[in-house]
């Protein structure tokens, strides 16, 4: 994997957009102070692949990803590996919460020649037409990195990207664990995977195996000797069903025979239960003098109906003559209202002449009331007019003492003629009381005069409306006598309704005697129809029965005489059977001997199929025997068939053994203590050799690196030869080791390695602080010579300027209040 470009905006300290170009870049160094965020650089590259960052120490936290008042981030990475580009983007998110996470991912395959510069201006997103989507979630990408990288997250830091603090993870690594990152990185785990495919090939030609054998038990009869006996079977079939052909024409004539004999003896029995069922019905004797009776019946009872018939008409003429009941009774209805109206206009009358007398002294006292009223009234107002004049006394009696005579009134204004005399001040009380008498007086008359006035009124209307009914009655009397005018009497008029009423009821007699002498008549036509229908019967029962003995030659009919005709033909019948009973007997006989042929035939085909060893049919024994046949025939197929699949079956099984022993051969070999432990044995002696021989040079001869049972030892050739632990290393004797052995892995890969993982760069971000001038001089012109093969890109993180000086190609780092910057510089 070599990075190609690098673009941040929003990531940790990167708070404004920011692109690292490495084009054209093999050996680099990320320089500036400390803090700047030159780490951040590898944390960006480290977080695009693999979504984390080895300083967060937890990888499902990215919390740390974006930068502190920052809603979102986002980090592109464009890199090739294996001669093939690719970019792939993480956008991370702020909620509102405050919780960070990976909210997008993607990763595509750059079209060859792709201009990188497209990027410049594309505000740090893709435009979905780059090239081939690899992946569109962060699950999908973590998988296309690691097919594409070849390298999981832990392996790609401890041999591409070294952080601050895993620098010496491989030199200080567990033996299980260096085993696990070498099987990885050289691809040996392929060898694994084949001795796991070969224990399951093994395990399979096993279980296959063991269904073979099973399969094999059950054709324990696919032998010779059942081939043998099929075959015999064969023949043995195939001759019954020659013999049945032979034997089946005899029991098709038998049986054709006694079919012949007992449809003879049915045909003779039919003939004599036809004529044994020929009897005269009991009741023909009576039937034709019925009839002759009923049709008699009939015919007098239709000259019933005519005379009762023509006696109704004649009294209903009688009537129609005698007048018309309705008018005579108006004229009886028109005599008694009259009587009635009579009546009532003379009781009004009466009371007419008493209403009138009541009337005159009725207006008297109405006269007389008026009188009194008018005294009263008149009393009144003398009683008023006493009154004012008293009042006006008792007012100038006051006023007295304060007149003087020949001076004004206070009143008048008239000069005083004469002083009023004194004593008068209780004249107008009396007055006022003789008022209220003649006021209640006054009220009284009044009430009186309007009480007879009411009943005068009252005694009007009831006049008014007694002449008016008089009159009214005066009107329909003269209308009743002229409808009566010419009627007769009502004594008269009722003699003749009674006579009317008698004849009316002679007429209905009349007619309800017509009714049933017309239901006795048809009563008498439908016995007479029933006799005749019987009769007719009677005839086609005997047609009936006559033409079913036609074919015998009945004897001819008399049409005339019913009873003798059938006497006539059961006296013929009865003689026909008892000619046929006598053949019977002989028919029987012929019928038994054709059985006894048909019992015979059928024996030798039941013979033949027990001889064959075959179930005797019910029926259809040519069939039988070809089914015989066919079954046999079939039995022998599949004994054929069966012998072939049990010799495919040994063949499966002698393959399926052979598949299993040489898979359980090739997984003993493949084993992990075996081929794979001598396959790691012989890298890490490569990989030592060469870390040794770096490690010399980096420490002037002073150190030689060695292995042994999967541990690190150093030899201190200052110190008379010591092997020493890795573990006792100083901080820059560490470095030294650690990093002759991370160049050692860089170069030495690609030739130990399956082709699973391509090295093509190599970051440091540890440790050169701690080295002197010597040995830090020694490191640059070690880390000159990798950078100037071509074939690897080697970059450095360092704060150290004389190691940075010696680098072409530098990025500059820096920071201020608000974001980091990088700037790229060359010699």
């Amino acid at each position: 994997m070599r990075p190609l470009r690098l673009d941040l905006a929003g990531f940790t300290v990167f708070r404004e957009p920011t692109t690292v170009d490495f084009t054209d870049t093999d050996f680099f160094a990320l320089v500036g102070p400390t803090g700047a965020g030159k780490s951040t650089v590898l944390d960006a590259i480290c977080f695009a692949l693999y979504g984390t960052v080895p300083r967060w120490g937890n990888r499902t936290s990215i919390g740390n990803a974006l930068a502190p008042s920052v809603t979102e981030g986002r980090v592109r990475l464009v890199f090739e590996t294996a001669g093939a580009r690719y970019v792939l983007t993480r956008v991370i998110r702020r909620d509102g919460k405050g919780a960070v996470t990976t909210r997008q991912a993607g990763m595509e395959a750059l079209p060859h020649g792709f201009d990188l510069s497209r990027f410049d201006d594309d505000g740090g997103t893709l435009d979905g037409e780059l090239g081939e989507v690899l992946a569109g979630t962060p699950g999908e990408v973590d998988q296309a990195v690691a097919d594409v990288v070849g390298l999981p997250y832990e392996q790609f830091t401890k041999c591409v990207v070294l952080p601050q603090g895993e620098f010496a993870a491989f030199l200080h690594a567990k033996p299980a664990d260096r085993q696990k990152i070498l099987v990885n990185l050289l691809g040996l785990e392929i060898y694994g995977r084949v001795r796991e495919k070969a224990g399951g090939v093994a395990a399979e030609a096993d279980l296959k195996l063991k269904a073979v054998d099973g399969l094999l038990a059950g054709y324990a009869d696919a032998t010779d000797e059942t081939r043998r006996i099929s075959v015999a079977r064969v023949e043995e079939t195939r001759h019954l069903a020659v013999e049945i052909d032979l034997a089946l024409p005899q029991l098709a004539a038998a049986t054709q025979q006694a079919a012949n004999a007992r449809d003879s003896l049915s045909a003779l029995d039919a003939e004599i239960s036809r004529l044994a069922a020929v009897h005269k019905p009991p009741a023909a004797d009576g039937l034709t003098r019925t009839a002759l009776d009923a049709r008699a019946a009939a015919a007098e009872a239709a000259t019933a109906v005519t005379q009762a018939e023509e006696h109704e008409e004649k009294l209903r003429a009688e009537l129609t003559a005698a007048g018309d009941p309705a008018a005579q009774r108006r004229w009886l209805d028109a005599h008694a209202e009259r009587a009635k109206v009579e009546r009532e206009a003379k009781a009004l009358e009466k009371q007419l002449a008493s209403a009138a007398q009541e009337h005159a002294t009725a207006e008297a006292a109405v006269a007389a009331a008026r009188a009194d009223a008018t005294a009263a009234q008149q009393a009144l107002d003398d009683a008023r007019e006493a009154y004012q004049t008293a009042l006006a006394l008792d007012r100038a009696g006051e006023l007295r003492p304060h007149l003087k005579l020949g001076e004004p009134c206070p009143v008048c204004e008239q000069k005083v003629a004469a002083l009023p005399s004194s004593g008068q001040g209780h004249a107008a009380e009396s007055a006022k009381a003789a008022g209220v008498v003649a006021r209640k007086q006054a009220d009284t008359a009044a009430a009186v005069v309007e009480t007879r006035a009411t009943a005068l009124r009252d005694l009007d209307r009831a006049v008014a409306a007694g002449r008016a009914q008089a009159e009214a009655s005066a009107r329909r009397m003269s209308t009743l006598d002229s409808q009566l005018a010419g009627a007769p009497d009502p004594a008269t008029l009722k003699r003749s309704l009674a006579e009317l009423d008698a004849k009316r009821k002679a007429c209905d007699d009349a007619t309800a005697a017509v009714r049933k002498a017309r239901t006795a008549a048809r009563a008498a036509a439908a016995a007479a129809e029933t006799s005749e229908a019987a009769v007719r019967a009677a005839w086609r029962e005997f047609d009936v029965t006559r033409d079913a003995l036609a074919p015998f030659g009945p004897p001819p009919a008399d049409r005339e005489d019913l009873a003798g005709t059938w006497t006539a033909l059961a006296s013929w019948a009865s003689e026909q059977a008892g000619t046929r009973r006598d053949a019977r007997d002989t028919a029987a006989a012929a019928v038994s001997g054709a059985d006894a042929a048909v019992a015979t035939a059928r024996a030798a085909l039941v013979a033949l199929f027990e001889n064959a060893a075959v179930p005797v049919p019910v029926g259809d024994y040519a069939r039988a025997a070809a089914v015989a046949v066919e079954r046999a025939e079939a039995a022998q197929r599949r004994i054929e068939e069966r012998i072939a699949e049990a010799s495919r079956l040994r063949d499966d099984r002698a393959t399926h053994e052979r598949t299993a022993q040489v898979a359980r051969t090739l997984a003993t070999h493949l084993r992990a203590d075996r081929f794979e432990r001598w396959l790691l044995a012989e890298a890490l002696d490569a990989l030592v050799a060469g870390a040794s021989r770096i490690l010399r040079e980096l420490s002037g001869g002073q150190y030689d690196l060695v292995h042994q049972r999967g541990e690190f030892f150093v030899v201190d050739h200052h110190d008379a030869g010591l092997r020493r632990a890795v573990r006792t290393l100083s901080g820059g004797e560490t470095f030294q080791a650690s990093l002759a052995l991370a160049l050692a892995l860089s170069e030495q890969l690609a030739g130990m390695s399956a082709g699973t993982a391509s090295l093509e760069s190599i970051v440091l971000d540890e440790g050169f602080g701690t080295l002197d001038a010597a040995t830090l001089d020694t490191v640059a012109a070690t880390l000159e010579n990798l950078a100037a093969r071509g074939d690897r890109m080697v970059g450095v993180v360092t704060h150290v300027r004389a190691l940075a000086e010696r680098i072409p190609v530098r990025f500059e780092v820096t920071r201020d209040a608000r974001t980091a910057r990088v700037e790229r510089t060359a010699l």
